[in-house]
């Protein structure tokens, strides 16, 4: 593929180039590093290596005790890489001010991946998009007149800075003698520019990457735009989002791209971001929808699809979604990330994730997929079913992908297909009499034949490969099958094996005097013993999919584990005779088997276990239930009221007083002075404005006022008052116009008060300056007055531009008075507050404050995954932000939704202490009912979705 880019006149490319490059001298050529590829796929220290990747972002999940659980859930699916971004904004409150402690410890995050067995793939930017706020960038760009994504030397020279913080990060913890496991480093983002600047840009950012010691692959996300010429990555990725982003029709399906051909030349096929999920919208029909919209089914059909078409690298957006606390998201979200990932923003699994883990443990199992290269298609006996094969020239083993011609079909079909080996022909595959490899709707079967397994040789089979393993003396492989489904598998012997069916039901067959042929149904897990035969003992295990999900695979560093029975295995460590153990138990006690090296004794989660062999060789063991959670009930409530501003004797005198007549912003004024929020130091939440104009001789009053205030989103609002009477509300849109009641004036001063909110920045997706659209009042016309009868000033985060907590944060807070009080940090005493009850029946417009306390006490060693939920009767007409022990981690409202949960995980939640909820309530209205009632929940007791 060539880009546009590529035509542009050598010589004035070069000379653009050299003059980008002053500031990030490029190497003479690419450092050698242990990370190699092909066409076929990357190499590790020459050995092939099937990138099977999750994307997640710590800033979405802000307590770093927890990312080692998102890592070894990850590793115990079959994952071996993850995806990360890293968000500029999220470690720069301020020009030349970056922080990278406490939940900013980028060191910490890479440590924990390496520890868990799981490479990353680096994503600095510096654009990242991710549906955060501004896409990344720092909240002081908001103000900052800088060509975004170009090269634009005001531009480069603040990325310059930042990628010389991230990157020195990234640069230790590389495979090539880091102390991690950084494989990859991603060149911007979703950067399509193939012009002239573009390419400049993308040559001046590779300088910068190698400049700053990144030796390992420069990878793109860019498809096809940067596969050559100047600015070209070394390996192009492609992004895939088939299905969309419309979660309201979750049984809608698109068909799925063909990737066969999107690589350059010398380069894998790389799916740098491939769909695992889909993000929702303010008053969208939740994440359980997208959760459906990108199901197990899905990942069935659509990343085996992949696989088929040559691709040896898919990273999947996301597997751990997590959630945008504070006002990090972009206005079109809302606090959830969720994002209907494999993993759910509660830390449990989603049934995608146990698909995923079967695709990823045959992956692993299947060496020669690697090296495997497009065939001829077998024939199969119905038209509306298609093979696609790929084989791997060297062994001679084949890959047999079945599916429905059209992807997005949902008729079960039930086919045979005609196999020319190496091993023989079989032109009718299965070959038992009334039987058949059947495909339900929307399911692909990913079929293994002609290939070895352990020690074992497959010639084919009906039925998936799950695993195959020498474990201790013998061979353990694992097949499967949907629930009921026929299955049939032969395997090549020199002489007749000995076979005893352990558990199940199998029938068997000894055919030419080479092939012994096992038909079944798929109906929980039969156990067949086999012996002899020429080959190493083989326990051969056939699983329905439910009976899989309880499977898991981990690697001691002297052999592989095979685990049946337990929720979760974590990790597996053998040292000397003793084999320890980490997982998570289910709610009541259960019987496990393991399949293991030989070990004198088994711990479970540093606790001794009694074992007992069981029939098929393997140790029976009782896994512990996880300890119970007794949750309390939320209360007493307090309330406090609030928005003093309200009040036209409230000292606003130490305000900043608007007098800017011109701004940085795309957004035009309506009116002067400009009056944006982000002008005057103020990006995230709440900010009030106060409008001065006088009543007295010589001064006519306005009679009301136009307003336009840009929010962000159908989740914006704003509220206005006169004197402390209240004008009125706008929700979901931009302009209002307010009458001033001739009885809420007086003589002298009077006052205007306006509430706005800030739902976050636009990203700069196509680098037109999108994060520099307006916040806040965009345009006030008085009526019935001059133009400049209102004199304003404006309030909004205490300490306005650049300041942060130093713990949570640019994100956390808004210009709330409690939060500039201090109320969510537990602040501003005992005065003022009420004991209430909760749902409230508040009728009156304006902002109160709720707050309790509540201790927990949960056994230790549990993995608390808790959250909040608010519970409304219908026709409520207010906002709520919820605060726990000073961490903003939700922003409700009660009439748009959909959310109502909020996790809270532990790091956040004291899971062994008390616990402060504050929630500051703004209601639009003055019909009856403030907040609704909250209550604690527990994710890890609630039915998956």
């Amino acid at each position: 593929m060539r880009s546009p880019g590529a035509l542009m006149g050598a010589a004035a490319l070069a000379a653009l180039v050299a003059g980008l490059g002053a500031g990030a001298p490029a190497r003479a050529a690419p450092p050698a590093s242990r990370v190699g590829f092909d066409a076929h796929s990357f190499t590790i220290d020459g050995k092939r290596l099937y990138i099977w990747s999750g994307e997640f972002h710590p800033y979405r999940l802000p307590s770093p005790d927890l990312w080692p659980d998102i890592f070894q859930k990850m590793k115990a699916a079959g994952f071996n890489a993850a995806s990360i971004y890293f968000s500029w904004g999220y470690h720069s409150a301020a020009p030349g001010h970056y922080d990278f402690t406490g939940i900013r410890d980028m060191d910490r995050l890479l440590d924990a991946a390496r520890d868990a067995g799981i490479y990353i793939i680096a994503r600095p930017g510096p654009y990242i998009n991710a549906e955060v706020d501004s896409g990344g960038f720092p909240l002081w760009f908001t103000t900052r007149p800088l060509a975004n994504r170009s090269p634009d030397p005001a531009y480069l020279a603040a990325a310059d800075e930042w990628l010389t913080q991230i990157d020195r990060i990234i640069a230790r913890h590389q495979i090539d003698g880091g102390r991690g496991t950084v494989i990859a480093y991603q060149v911007e983002n979703e950067y399509y520019k193939g012009s002239d600047q573009g390419r400049a840009y993308m040559q001046h950012l590779k300088a910068k990457a190698r400049a700053d010691g990144i030796s390992v692959p420069l990878v793109g996300n860019h498809n096809g735009t940067f596969v050559d010429g100047v600015g070209a990555m070394q390996v192009s990725g492609w992004d895939h989002y088939p299905q969309g982003f419309d979660c309201s029709t979750p049984e809608k399906w698109n068909a799925a791209p063909d990737m066969a051909d999107e690589h350059g030349a010398g380069q894998p096929i790389f799916a740098a971001e491939y769909q695992g999920g889909a993000f929702d919208p303010w008053g969208g029909p939740g994440y359980g929808a997208c959760a459906k919209l990108i199901n197990d089914r899905f990942a069935n059909v659509f990343y085996k699809q992949n696989i088929a078409a040559g691709a040896t690298a898919q990273n999947f957006y996301m597997v751990y979604g997590g959630t945008s606390w504070g006002w990090q998201a972009i206005p079109q979200n809302y606090t959830s990330y969720d994002y209907g990932a494999a993993i759910t923003e509660g830390r449990q699994f989603d049934p995608k994730y146990y698909e995923m883990k079967r695709i990823g443990y045959m992956l692993a199992a299947s060496a020669p997929l690697l090296s495997a290269s497009a065939a001829t298609p077998a024939r199969v006996d119905d038209p509306a079913v298609i093979d696609v094969v790929r084989r791997d020239a060297a062994s001679g083993s084949e890959y047999h992908l079945l599916r429905h011609g059209d992807t997005t079909a949902a008729t079960p079909a039930s086919v045979h297909i005609a196999l020319a080996l190496k091993d023989g022909r079989y032109p009718r595959v299965p070959q038992a009499p009334g039987t058949a490899i059947t495909l339900d709707g929307r399911e692909a079967k990913l079929l293994a034949a002609d290939t070895d397994l352990a020690g074992q040789h497959l010639v084919y089979s009906t039925s998936e490969l799950m695993t195959a393993d020498r474990i201790g003396e013998r061979d353990v492989v694992l097949l499967h099958g949907r629930p009921g489904s026929p299955g049939e598998t032969v395997l090549r012997f020199a002489r007749r094996p000995e076979v005893t069916v352990i558990a199940g039901a199998a029938t068997l067959q000894w055919e030419k005097k080479r092939d012994l042929r096992i038909n079944y149904s798929h109906d929980g897990l039969i156990r067949l013993s086999i012996s002899g035969g020429g080959r190493p003992p083989l326990l051969l295990l056939i699983a329905d999919t439910p009976s899989t999900e309880q499977v898991w695979r981990a690697e001691t560093g002297t052999g592989p584990v095979l685990l049946l029975g337990a929720p979760l295995l974590r990790q597996a460590v053998l040292s000397g005779d003793t084999l320890a153990l980490t997982g998570d138990g289910a709610a009541q006690e259960a019987r496990a088997e393991l399949f293991a090296p030989p070990a004198a004794r088994l711990r479970w989660n540093g606790a001794a276990v009694t074992t007992a062999p069981a029939p098929d060789g393997g140790l029976a063991f009782t896994v512990p239930a996880r300890p119970r959670l007794v949750l309390p009930a939320l209360g007493p409530w307090e309330r406090r009221a609030e928005a003093p501003e309200i009040d036209p004797d409230f000292p606003d005198q130490t305000w900043q007083e608007a007098r800017l007549r011109s701004s940085a912003s795309i957004t035009k004024p309506g009116s002067l002075p400009v009056l944006f929020a982000d002008d005057y130091g103020f990006h995230t939440g709440n900010t009030w404005y106060r409008g001065h104009f006088r009543n007295d001789a010589g001064h006519v009053p306005p009679t009301g006022i136009r307003l336009k205030v840009i929010s962000g989103g159908k989740g914006g609002a704003y509220s206005a008052w006169l004197n402390g009477r209240f004008l009125g509300s706008v929700t979901g849109g931009e302009d209002g116009a307010f009458g001033f009641p001739q009885a809420a004036l007086r003589r002298g001063d009077n006052v205007l008060s306006v509430l706005t909110v800030d739902m976050g920045h636009e990203e700069d997706y196509d680098s037109k300056g999108e994060n520099r659209t307006a916040r806040g009042i965009v345009s006030a016309v008085p009526l019935g007055a001059e133009a400049d009868a209102i004199g304003w000033r404006i309030q909004g985060r205490r300490g306005g531009d650049g300041a942060t907590d130093a713990l949570r944060g640019p994100y956390n807070e808004g210009g709330l008075f409690g939060e500039r009080e201090g109320w969510h940090l537990g602040k501003g005493g005992d005065a003022g507050w009420h004991e209430t009850r909760l749902a409230s029946n508040d009728d009156k417009p304006g902002v109160s404050w709720y707050r309790t306390t509540v201790r927990l006490d949960l056994p230790r060693g549990a993995d608390a995954s808790l959250g909040l939920r608010i519970a409304d009767p219908p026709g409520r007409h207010y906002r709520a932000i919820l605060f726990v022990n000073g961490w903003q981690f939700g922003h409700y409202v009660s009439d748009l939704g959909p959310q109502h949960d909020f996790p809270v995980p532990a790091g956040i939640l004291d899971p062994h202490g008390p616990n402060r909820i504050s929630v500051a309530v703004w209601k639009t209205d003055a019909s009856p009912g403030g907040l609704g009632a909250v209550s604690l929940i527990d994710y890890a007791a609630m039915p998956a979705r």
